[in-house]
């Protein structure tokens, strides 16, 4: 079987930084990964490079039969809404919004009505423990409530990818791991695939396969299990 998501000799460069020096990787449909390495290593360049928020300079990724690097911005735009789910590292929630816009709001993007996205977006917020948040505002939420929402507005829509990048860096260990349980055990029941990078061991224990990123390639990567 063809792998979900393909990154072939990847390169990306930020003014005189090498963050990614022919990085190659494949994902299957349905897997957990986690993609680790030291700070510096480029492995959230390469997440953000298969998420299609940054294009390679070289290189190519692909997200099943298409090639995600080919695609304009507008088209990127569009897969992220419609196929794929990310949540940042401190949650990059609307400030604007409460705990329930934000969750709704990127559903109406995708073209769900006002009241089906409200609705939608207090179950997801119910399934993730938060919906007693769901009129404060991002300021107001205490960073593990940040997250919850967060990991809520990423897969309400029904992603077949996740990618969560260092998404429990902001929490002390227990809340870490209990919300990354939350998050890839949806997954799990929905068939989703989860990309996620981490520096942290235990956080990495959670995935079914660990990709070893350092100074910009992949240095690790075992066979696709699945």
């Amino acid at each position: 079987m063809s792998p979900l998501l393909q990154a072939r000799d990847v390169s990306k460069t930020f003014g005189r930084t090498r963050a990614l020096r022919g990085a190659s990787l494949a994902i299957g449909t349905g897997e957990i990964v986690a993609i680790s390495g030291p700070s510096g290593s480029g492995k959230s360049t390469l997440l953000h490079c298969l998420a299609g928020i940054f294009v390679p300079d070289d290189g190519e990724i692909h997200y099943g039969e298409t090639r995600l690097d080919g695609l304009d911005a507008d088209a990127r735009t569009r897969l992220r809404r419609e196929a794929f789910g990310i949540v940042f590292q401190f949650g990059g929630l609307v400030p604007e919004l409460t705990a329930a816009e934000n969750v709704a709001v990127a559903l109406m993007f995708g073209g769900v009505g006002r009241a089906e996205a409200s609705a939608t977006a207090l179950d997801w917020l119910g399934r993730f423990g938060a919906d007693g948040c769901a009129r404060l505002r991002p300021g107001d939420l205490s960073g593990g409530q940040a997250q919850r929402v967060a990991m809520a507005r990423a897969l309400a829509h029904g992603p077949k990818v996740v990618f969560a990048d260092e998404p429990t860096g902001a929490l002390d260990s227990v809340a870490g791991e209990k919300v990354l349980g939350l998050l890839i055990g949806t997954a799990r029941e929905r068939g989703a695939t989860v990309v996620l990078v981490t520096h942290d061991n235990r956080i990495a224990a959670f995935a079914d396969r660990e990709i070893v990123v350092r100074d910009g390639t992949v240095a690790e990567a075992p066979a696709v299990t699945r």
